[in-house]
């Protein structure tokens, strides 16, 4: 391992052993959220202190081992004997380095996916969604529970735009490299002459905030409107003004939310996905600056990224970001989106690998 690495390892580890005697201390009083924060801190370094640890006792075995190697009755054996201990080496290092990269604070939130019908008319809204079957089923498997914030059905299926809050702990984290523009080629539904179309739909997936870090909206730069909600709901919903639409005028950005029966709770619904919109645009524009973050799998949302192409006549989806092609569509839209999702995760691993190398 590279010495820079070593060195904040020995760093780590004086710092659990730091943690191991202020927890155990028993003159020391801590109030419960700071033992709580203490304690949590230890758990995380649990593993890198373990494995650590491994590795020097490794790196030592490795040591008397070559010294063996002069020994020419037990060379033989010696050299087997290396080469097993040189192979752990590897194994375990790898492992520290995979226990050092940064942990996106986000990974375990919930989250919000917002799904737009982007070019395509018609076919662009009935695709759109066939991808919201595609994430409630993931959701389904993964047992989160799924809530519809807001949506505007196409003229014949599908949805125009859809926002759904996928509520569970890890969301964020499986999901956050869906976002991005999502092409599909079929013939559609009104499709005469059985040509092969080209429609694409985009999709945002956007982290819940926790209340502290919510971005502070101030109240001169929304406009908020008030109207009758449409569709199924009952003879209240359909009869009050109790959907919200609400304008943040320095961005552009517009959230409507229709899912509940009280106006207050529709509005702080869609404070709620601003708030998570204005933010993840916030990291994006960070991200931009970035020289790693350029070459990531996270998408931005905007229709000007192609992540992914669902050809139905092949029963074919191709990622573009890490040109993974997989025979299996039909298998995919009925929610095994790990095909797809597992090896996103391991290029993004690879990639912040690469950067310790």
């Amino acid at each position: 391992m590279k010495k820079s690495i070593i060195i904040k390892l020995k760093n780590l580890m004086k710092r659990y052993t730091e943690l191991e005697s202020l927890l155990s201390n028993h003159y020391l009083t801590f109030n419960k959220e700071e033992f709580s924060k203490l304690s949590k801190e230890k758990a995380e370094l649990f593993k890198l202190h373990e494995s650590f640890l491994l590795w020097l006792s490794i790196k030592s075995e490795i040591k008397d081992t070559r010294l063996l190697l002069n020994d020419s009755v037990i060379a033989k054996l010696a050299e087997e004997e290396l080469y097993l201990l040189l192979n752990k080496q590897k194994k375990i290092e790898k492992k520290i380095k995979l226990l050092l990269l940064p942990i996106d604070p986000y990974d375990k939130n919930s989250c919000f996916i917002e799904i737009r019908a982007a070019t395509g008319g018609q076919e662009a809204a009935i695709f759109s969604g066939e991808l919201c079957k595609m994430y409630m089923r993931y959701a389904d498997f993964k047992s989160w529970k799924v809530s519809i914030i807001n949506m505007h059905e196409g003229e014949m299926g599908g949805y125009k735009e859809i926002i759904l809050k996928v509520i569970g702990v890890g969301a964020c984290g499986r999901l956050k490299f869906e976002s991005g523009g999502h092409r599909v080629q079929r013939v559609p539904q009104t499709e005469s002459q059985g040509r092969i179309h080209t429609s694409t739909c985009t999709v945002a997936i956007m982290p819940e905030v926790s209340k502290s870090k919510k971005i502070i909206l101030n109240v001169s730069d929304l406009k908020i409107d008030t109207f009758r909600s449409s569709g199924a709901g009952g003879q209240h919903v359909n009869t009050t003004d109790s959907a919200v639409r609400i304008t943040h005028i320095p961005t552009g950005n517009v959230v409507e939310c229709q899912d509940e029966r009280s106006q207050h709770k529709n509005k702080e619904k869609a404070l709620s996905v601003l708030s998570a919109k204005i933010y993840s645009e916030n990291n994006a524009k960070k991200a931009l600056e970035n020289s790693l973050m350029r070459r990531n799998l996270l998408g931005t949302g905007s229709r000007s990224d192609r992540n992914r192409t669902y050809n139905f006549s092949q029963n074919r989806v191709t990622d573009h970001r890490i040109n993974l092609t997989i025979y299996r569509l039909n298998e995919i839209l009925l929610g095994k989106l790990d095909l797809l999702i597992e090896p996103l995760l391991q290029e993004h691993q690879a990639d912040l690998l690469s950067t310790m190398e």
